[in-house]
């Protein structure tokens, strides 16, 4: 004998399916109510998210000593060069003197002896990008990187040691602000001048000597160059500068 299963009335059935529909959405609208006990715990946004979108500013140009009073800072760049560059290095080591140098890589890469050779005088390294390319200040950020960072590694990997390059020179002068901030990325200092002699345009010895003397100031950093064409005058006039600045008081150091 079968039992009758007995059903509540449709009505019934109808008024709890409701009931426990309205009380899914009153719990949902509880939870998610902000600041509703019980409501999830948003997720903290990542630090660069939170972060200003624009970087902190790089640092001004680099004109001046990192010692006070009567000092003076050379500076020679687009070596290094198998002729000057040493002619140089034997100049300042009579005189004890020393200087920052600003290679380009495409130089390093054909004279690595010349990167150990300044480094072993005690001078210091600076970044003068891979090409020298004048235009850089106008080319893309990934073009800058590449010049910048490709310098660097040419530094490193002819000096076979993990060497400090704390500067980094603009080719002609010519900045950017993506240029300065990759540099300053890289832990390097953008690294101006504060006296140009114009050697580069060979004007002459005696005028390179006159316009350093007359343009020199306590805390100046000095434009020369030991590559990028003849530098005979170069040397000849540091010859020359070099007792001039002892005479004067002047003691040599770097970039501040």
């Amino acid at each position: 004998m079968r039992h009758r299963i007995l059903r509540p009335p449709y009505c019934y059935r109808w008024a709890v399916l409701i009931s426990a529909l309205v009380l899914s959405v009153s719990i949902i609208v509880s939870i998610c109510q902000p600041g509703a006990e019980g409501s999830p715990i948003q997720p903290t946004p990542p630090a660069a998210a939170t972060a200003s979108a624009t970087a902190a500013p790089a640092p001004d140009l680099l004109r001046h000593t990192a010692g006070q009073g009567k000092v003076v800072a050379l500076t020679f760049d687009d070596g290094p060069d198998p002729v000057f560059t040493p002619q140089i290095l034997d100049v300042l080591a009579r005189n004890g003197a020393v200087a920052t140098f600003c290679m380009v890589g495409t130089q390093v890469r054909r004279h690595p002896e010349l990167v150990r050779s300044v480094l072993a005088h005690g001078m210091r390294l600076c970044d003068h990008t891979v090409n020298h390319d004048e235009d850089l200040a106008k080319r893309t950020e990934q073009r800058v990187t590449a010049e910048i960072e490709g310098c660097w590694s040419d530094l490193q990997v002819a000096a076979d040691a993990d060497v400090p390059v704390g500067y980094f020179r603009a080719p002609g002068g010519e900045w950017s602000q993506p240029m300065r901030d990759v540099a300053a990325r890289e832990g390097m200092k953008p690294l101006a001048w504060s006296v140009d002699p114009r050697d580069w345009a060979t004007p002459g010895t005696a005028r390179i000597v006159s316009a350093v003397q007359q343009g020199v100031q306590p805390g100046g950093v000095i434009l020369l160059h030991d590559g990028g064409g003849n530098r005979a005058q170069t040397v000849e006039a540091l010859g020359q500068l070099l007792p001039w600045f002892v005479a004067q008081g002047y003691r040599f150091g770097f970039p501040g």
